[in-house]
């Protein structure tokens, strides 16, 4: 989301923050005029950040949260499905309610025209697991959403509501189309064996805006989230200027009794734009259940436990314990110094001790002339973990807390070369974090043109045409340009400019009367096939599940630059040795704002204390591309750098000249 808590004065210098110089030759990368103030330049600490306790959920509380959320829904005759995950996405229960619906349906396009996830039918138990990663992913010590929080940030127009008409998209619009079934970085379901509880787990419908899904904390650590699907719809909310009475949010919030989220970190507790965040519409006062609720009695006389294909329940359903978060059982833990020098970094591993992203070199030397090596990897993710944690966070109180992201390193095919997080940093933005990273590499590579087009979807292919007319320009998409994800969410929203009404749609968004957050444009075509097939294996329908390989584009040595889908909100940049791509550098986790001067100044402070690389020549940015749209002009971004963004110094516009 936009940092925008513009504090201007130098608060105390904390004294082993280091930022390597801010010189360099080129235009603003953003944030205005003026000059940049280096910041201090002592050693580095040995910890900045403290790290999560390793709390998980016990079978006794997964039994605890099921049992208040059916007491809930008995109370409300309104049989549900009830989903509980741990933070790292693992699947602990499914409970479904004796005449619960089997199946909800997605919004449909304002038109009729529905394309890619619209008006679908999803089973009941795809949507509350949705739900309750949600819950989970987007959650850390410092901030709790839910999925109603979800749904705010994903929309045209932030808030949502029919008189905020003009002003621009959601500041996570795209999201939801992440942790999806076919990431090649989100694990699957494994019945036992040393990576049977590893994460993140993938969700079966990327992260859901329907509101019923909240995360769970325990001794005020995240420990998972809970879901609940039983009216029949997977839909958001289009009005955050009334309160709903949504019973699937009651059902939910029950659940969650004795693991609420702390009230200082809940949503409304932050803000946006001057715009607090929404929690909840349901309040705990509103609870209709009351007494003393157990699992015993509930399981067989008011519904069961049921498996999910892909999910949960193989060979029979049970009640499992959560994983700790932080520990290697959870796929998430601390980097161990031969894997990355900064104390506090932590990376994924496979649950056996090995790093599952490790740093490396760039596995495109047959496509550019000198690949990044592994010492530039290096340097690019020391550097940016350095700038994080400099950074004031936006998304997390209380305020003046340091930024938590994860930083994603891909070369010119889209291959990791490492991924490394901090301690506390939300889940969501590990899977987001590598999307952006890749998009930029792809919509900068002189093969994303030809890529497209040889899309064996022509709804796909069909976007490069889009993009050349509107940009005018034959040569669109061939590298002659550098784009970072906040110049190509530029060309997804479904007005340009963004949240412009009466504005003609971007060339990567569908038309507004066809758009809503399950049709995205190309964003969703890209992947829709693979959802499809996906949710055909969860039902039984197909024997075969979407492979480990998202997006109808061609495979380069077996994959494809884009394998866990595009993103479209900022917080990425492409890498250039001289004029040449050679990767890209994807951040998420904290304000978009945040997340593009990590990723920015990170690698402008690499590429000066390694040569040889850097940020693309101001020449070839996308903020030199002007769009002509008859009555006016309108140039694209490049990066939005916050303003007096550090909590050591009163520097202000930092990427200023870069």
């Amino acid at each position: 989301m936009r940092g925008r808590h513009h504090r201007l004065g130098a608060l105390a210098a904390i004294a082993a923050l280091i930022l390597s110089s801010c010189g360099g030759g080129g235009s603003s990368g953003g944030g205005g005029g003026g000059t940049s103030t280096p910041g201090p330049t002592t050693p580095t600490p040995t910890s900045l950040y403290t790290a999560p306790a390793q709390e998980a959920l016990t079978v006794a509380d997964v039994e605890s949260v099921v049992a208040h959320a059916v007491a809930e829904a008995q109370a409300r005759s309104l049989p549900a499905v009830i989903a509980v995950t741990d933070r790292v996405g693992n699947v602990l229960a499914v409970f479904r309610m004796a005449g619960a619906r089997a199946s909800a349906t997605t919004s449909a396009a304002p038109n009729g025209d529905n394309v890619d996830a619209q008006n679908l039918t999803v089973p009941a138990e795809a949507g509350a697991i949705a739900k309750a990663i949600t819950g989970a992913y987007l959650s850390s010590g410092g901030n709790a959403f839910s999925t109603r929080t979800a749904s705010m940030i994903v929309q045209q127009h932030f808030p949502p509501a029919p008189t905020t008409a003009g002003l621009e998209s959601g500041p996570l619009f795209g999201v939801q189309f992440s942790q999806l079934p076919c990431s090649d970085l989100a694990a699957r379901y494994i019945s036992s064996g040393a990576m049977a509880m590893i994460g993140p787990k993938r969700s079966p419908l990327g992260l859901a805006a329907d509101p019923g899904g909240f995360p769970l904390y325990k001794n005020g650590v995240v420990v998972g989230g809970i879901g609940v699907m039983a009216d029949g719809v997977y839909g958001s909310d289009g009005n955050i200027l009334d309160d709903d009475n949504d019973p699937e949010e009651y059902i939910a919030l029950a659940g969650t009794l004795g693991f609420e989220a702390p009230e200082g970190v809940r949503a409304n507790r932050i803000t946006v734009d001057g715009t607090s965040l929404r929690y909840s519409d349901a309040a705990y006062s509103g609870l209709m259940a009351s007494g003393a609720v157990s699992f015993a009695a509930i399981t067989g006389s008011a519904g069961s436990l049921v498996a999910v294909r892909g999910y949960y329940g193989d060979p029979a359903p049970m009640i499992l314990a959560g994983t700790a978060y932080g520990t290697e059982a959870s796929g998430v833990r601390r980097a161990r110094t031969a894997e990355f020098s900064k104390t506090d970094g932590f990376v994924l591993t496979d649950g056996s001790g090995n790093n599952r992203f490790p740093i490396r070199a760039g596995t495109d030397a047959g496509d550019v002339a000198q690949p990044l090596t592994a010492a530039e990897a290096t340097a690019i993710l020391e550097e940016a973990f350095t700038v994080m944690g400099r950074a004031r966070a936006q998304i997390r109180q209380p305020l003046d807390s340091r930024a938590q992201v994860t930083i994603s390193l891909v070369d010119t095919r889209g291959q990791a070369l490492g991924i490394v997080r901090s301690p506390d940093a939300p889940i969501f933005g590990t899977d987001v974090s590598l999307q952006k990273a890749r998009t930029a590499a792809f919509f900068s590579n002189p093969h994303a043109a030809s890529d497209l087009l040889a899309s064996g979807s022509a709804d796909v292919a069909a976007f490069v045409g889009k993009a050349r007319t509107f940009l005018n320009d034959s040569s669109a998409l061939t590298g002659r340009h550098a784009f970072t994800d906040r110049a190509n969410g530029n060309l997804s929203r479904p007005y340009f400019p963004d949240g412009e009404v009466g504005r003609p749609n971007g060339p990567f968004s569908r038309p507004i009367a066809q758009f809503n957050p399950f049709s995205t444009g190309l964003q969703s075509a890209l992947v829709v096939g693979d959802l499809a097939a996906h949710l055909a294996y969860v039902t039984g329908a197909s024997a075969t599940d979407t492979p480990q390989r998202c997006s109808a584009v061609p495979t380069v040595s077996g994959q494809n630059r884009v394998q866990n889908g595009i993103q479209i909100f900022p917080g990425s940049v492409p890498i250039y040795r001289g004029n040449v791509l050679v990767g890209a550098i994807g951040v998420s986790g904290d304000g978009i704002d945040q997340d593009d001067m990590i990723g920015f100044l990170g690698l402008n402070n690499a590429g000066t204390r390694v040569g040889g690389f850097g940020n693309a020549p101001a020449a070839m940015r996308s903020d030199q591309i002007v769009v002509d749209l008859g009555n006016a002009t309108v140039r694209l971004r490049y990066v939005n750098c916050p303003f007096a963004p550090f909590l050591d110094s009163g520097s202000q516009n930092v990427c200023a000249g870069l």
